[in-house]
Protein backbone atom coordinates (compact mmCIF):
# COMPACT_ATOMS: atom_id res chain seq x y z
CA UNK A 1 0.00 0.00 0.00
CA UNK A 2 1.32 3.47 -0.97
CA UNK A 3 1.60 6.28 2.02
CA UNK A 4 1.90 10.02 1.74
CA UNK A 5 1.88 12.17 4.80
CA UNK A 6 -0.32 15.25 4.50
CA UNK A 7 3.03 17.39 3.71
CA UNK A 8 3.51 15.04 0.41
CA UNK A 9 -0.04 15.67 -0.83
CA UNK A 10 0.82 18.30 -3.43
CA UNK A 11 3.68 16.70 -4.56
CA UNK A 12 1.36 13.81 -4.89
CA UNK A 13 -1.23 15.80 -6.63
CA UNK A 14 1.09 17.38 -9.13
CA UNK A 15 2.51 13.42 -9.94
CA UNK A 16 -0.99 12.80 -10.78
CA UNK A 17 -1.96 15.88 -12.83
CA UNK A 18 1.47 15.26 -15.00
CA UNK A 19 0.11 11.03 -15.74
CA UNK A 20 -3.16 12.26 -16.43
CA UNK A 21 -3.56 15.72 -17.71
CA UNK A 22 -6.83 15.35 -19.27
CA UNK A 23 -8.20 13.31 -15.99
CA UNK A 24 -10.24 14.80 -13.41
CA UNK A 25 -9.43 16.20 -10.20
CA UNK A 26 -8.09 13.97 -7.83
CA UNK A 27 -10.17 12.57 -4.84
CA UNK A 28 -9.50 13.14 -1.36
CA UNK A 29 -11.88 10.37 0.28
CA UNK A 30 -12.40 11.34 4.02
CA UNK A 31 -13.97 8.42 5.66
CA UNK A 32 -14.44 9.70 8.90
CA UNK A 33 -17.91 9.98 10.97
CA UNK A 34 -19.76 12.92 10.52
CA UNK A 35 -19.04 14.09 13.58
CA UNK A 36 -15.54 14.04 12.80
CA UNK A 37 -15.91 16.35 9.81
CA UNK A 38 -17.98 18.66 12.13
CA UNK A 39 -14.92 18.83 14.70
CA UNK A 40 -12.30 19.21 11.89
CA UNK A 41 -12.21 19.52 8.15
CA UNK A 42 -10.00 20.14 5.33
CA UNK A 43 -10.35 22.91 2.36
CA UNK A 44 -10.26 21.55 -0.94
CA UNK A 45 -7.21 22.97 -3.10
CA UNK A 46 -6.41 20.79 -6.36
CA UNK A 47 -8.52 18.05 -5.37
CA UNK A 48 -12.14 17.48 -4.81
CA UNK A 49 -13.37 16.27 -1.27
CA UNK A 50 -16.15 13.68 -0.53
CA UNK A 51 -16.82 11.97 2.37
CA UNK A 52 -17.95 8.76 3.05
CA UNK A 53 -18.02 6.85 6.32
CA UNK A 54 -15.62 4.15 6.50
CA UNK A 55 -18.45 1.40 7.08
CA UNK A 56 -20.45 2.77 4.82
CA UNK A 57 -18.02 2.26 1.56
CA UNK A 58 -18.91 -1.16 0.49
CA UNK A 59 -22.46 0.13 0.24
CA UNK A 60 -21.44 3.18 -1.43
CA UNK A 61 -18.92 1.77 -3.56
CA UNK A 62 -20.62 2.90 -6.83
CA UNK A 63 -19.93 6.14 -6.35
CA UNK A 64 -16.50 6.28 -6.86
CA UNK A 65 -14.57 5.78 -10.00
CA UNK A 66 -12.15 2.98 -10.17
CA UNK A 67 -10.01 5.07 -12.71
CA UNK A 68 -9.66 8.25 -10.79
CA UNK A 69 -6.96 8.64 -8.26
CA UNK A 70 -8.03 8.27 -4.77
CA UNK A 71 -6.35 9.71 -1.46
CA UNK A 72 -7.64 8.32 1.66
CA UNK A 73 -7.98 10.39 5.01
CA UNK A 74 -9.11 9.36 8.70
CA UNK A 75 -8.11 10.65 12.22
CA UNK A 76 -4.84 9.40 12.34
CA UNK A 77 -4.44 6.86 9.01
CA UNK A 78 -5.53 3.26 10.23
CA UNK A 79 -9.15 3.63 8.83
CA UNK A 80 -7.94 5.46 5.84
CA UNK A 81 -5.60 2.21 5.11
CA UNK A 82 -8.03 -0.23 5.66
CA UNK A 83 -10.32 1.26 3.17
CA UNK A 84 -7.17 1.45 0.39
CA UNK A 85 -6.75 -2.21 1.26
CA UNK A 86 -10.19 -2.60 -0.04
CA UNK A 87 -10.26 -0.07 -2.87
CA UNK A 88 -7.30 -2.04 -3.91
CA UNK A 89 -9.09 -5.37 -3.67
CA UNK A 90 -12.14 -3.32 -5.81
CA UNK A 91 -9.38 -3.09 -8.67
CA UNK A 92 -8.94 0.68 -7.93
CA UNK A 93 -5.93 1.66 -9.84
CA UNK A 94 -4.41 4.72 -7.94
CA UNK A 95 -5.23 4.64 -3.83
CA UNK A 96 -2.74 6.27 -1.51
CA UNK A 97 -3.50 6.89 2.67
CA UNK A 98 -2.84 10.11 3.83
CA UNK A 99 -0.56 8.93 6.77
CA UNK A 100 -1.19 10.49 9.77
CA UNK A 101 -4.82 11.91 9.02
CA UNK A 102 -6.19 14.73 9.64
CA UNK A 103 -4.31 14.69 12.93
CA UNK A 104 -0.67 15.16 11.10
CA UNK A 105 -2.79 17.48 8.26
CA UNK A 106 -3.06 20.25 11.10
CA UNK A 107 0.64 19.46 11.87
CA UNK A 108 2.58 20.15 8.78
CA UNK A 109 -0.47 21.81 6.13
CA UNK A 110 -3.01 23.85 7.67
CA UNK A 111 -2.65 24.74 11.68
CA UNK A 112 -6.21 26.36 11.66
CA UNK A 113 -8.02 22.52 11.30
CA UNK A 114 -9.16 21.78 14.81
CA UNK A 115 -6.79 18.77 16.18
CA UNK A 116 -8.96 16.68 18.50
Amino acid sequence: MQSITPAQLSQWLEQVRQERPDGPLPLVLDVREPWELQTASVRPDGFELLHIPMRTIPARLAELDPQRPVACLCHHGMRSAQVVHFLNNQGFESVVNIHGGIDRWSQELDPAVPVY
